[in-house]
């Protein structure tokens, strides 16, 4: 064949050639695009994970305090945080957390009361699980319930110690007793013992006077670990608050009560009697010697500060910040409050708002 004629078959042979590679990966193409639609349509929608406004929430150190200073609390977030709960931490709240706050300006805290209830424990708890609160201040342990309806919502409560306390009895100053066992202020308060001679006093009759136990932690405390469980004798005078209280047992010779040492052990105008696990081993919530009411305001009785950490006390207890663990910015704030108590500086705050610390 001429080189004439093949000339042209060449070039269509590299024609052809050319529109087979094109068909090729034209193919190719809307075969692969069509797969990868398909596994798209294929896969779930989830949106993209925005990490950008979860906070970093600091742990907390439970084998002791944390900083010095509130300066060397990390992680405060900014904003106004609602608070609540227990009346045992008004000293707290009144001395301490104002002194956070002018640390920390863009940290500021509001104490809420509850709508239809009494403020306490209890209730701020129930705020907190009911989204009413950032974090709430108890001066029990959390409940079985709680942790439960926690976890009904899709979060888990955390309750972090920052102070020691404990409950104080208070007395008419003239009633003439050494102290009382546990099982002695169980008998009064469940009515088996209803005169003070039964307990080595004179004949006087009894009267106790106790806060409803919907009122708080150191009523539900109370009746938990010193009454047993048992209810609370129709005798005993339901008072609203503490200051009610003491004010009635200052008035009634046969007075008692009992709330937190710090409410009690200072007053002037009745005594805190010894409690003991035994008979005759009582052991003062304050320090000896013990200051008269004659002698008060001048001087006033201190907590027995080392009796509380040793538990030598027979009624200690641990206040605690209770956190909703959701990884939002309302479990930081409790967290940092919480870091704020335990740091050296808050600790000594909170000796000087009459509580025991931790360390």
């Amino acid at each position: 064949m001429s080189q004439k004629n093949e000339t042209p078959i060449l070039i269509l042979s590299l024609l052809i050639t050319t529109l087979l590679i094109a068909g090729g990966w034209w193919w190719f193409k809307k075969n692969s695009d069509a797969n990868i639609t398909s596994l798209i349509k294929s896969q779930p929608n989830k949106p993209d994970l925005d990490t950008s406004n979860t906070p970093a929430v600091p742990p907390v150190s439970t084998s002791g305090t944390g900083g010095n200073t509130f300066a060397s609390v990390e992680n405060v977030p900014t904003g106004l945080f609602n608070y609540g709960g227990s009346t045992s931490w008004a000293p707290i709240r009144e001395s301490v957390d104002k002194k956070i706050q002018a640390e920390k300006t863009d940290f500021r805290l509001r104490y809420v009361q509850p709508l239809n209830s009494t403020a306490g424990s209890s209730s701020g708890i129930e705020m907190l699980i009911n989204d009413r609160l950032a974090f709430a201040q108890s001066s029990r342990p959390l409940l079985n319930s709680e942790l439960s309806r926690g976890k009904q919502r899709g979060f888990t409560l955390q309750q972090i110690p920052v102070a020691i306390d404990g409950l104080a009895v208070a007395v008419n100053p003239n009633i003439n007793v050494p102290g009382l066992t546990i099982e002695q202020l169980k008998s009064i308060y469940t009515g088996k013992i209803t005169n003070w001679n039964q307990v080595g006093g004179a004949n006087i009759p009894i009267q106790a006077y106790s806060r409803r136990i919907s009122d708080g932690g150191t009523v539900e405390l109370f009746v938990q670990d010193v009454l047993g469980g048992q209810p609370m004798a129709s005798t005993v005078e339901l008072v609203s608050t503490t200051t009610q209280a003491l004010r009635k047992v200052a008035a009634s010779l046969g007075g008692i009560y009992y709330a937190s040492a710090p409410e009690v052990v200072p007053q002037c105008s009745i005594k805190s009697l010894p409690l003991g696990r035994t008979q005759g081993k009582y052991v003062a919530p304050y320090q000896e010697p013990f200051v008269l009411p004659s002698e008060c305001p001048q001087s006033r009785n201190k907590l027995n500060i080392e009796a509380f950490q040793s538990g030598d006390y027979p009624i200690t207890r641990n206040l605690f910040v209770v956190v909703k663990q959701n990884g939002q910015t309302e479990q930081q704030a409790g967290v940092a409050y919480a870091n704020f108590l335990r740091t050296q500086q808050g600790q000594e705050l909170i000796t000087q708002s009459g509580f025991v610390r931790i360390r």
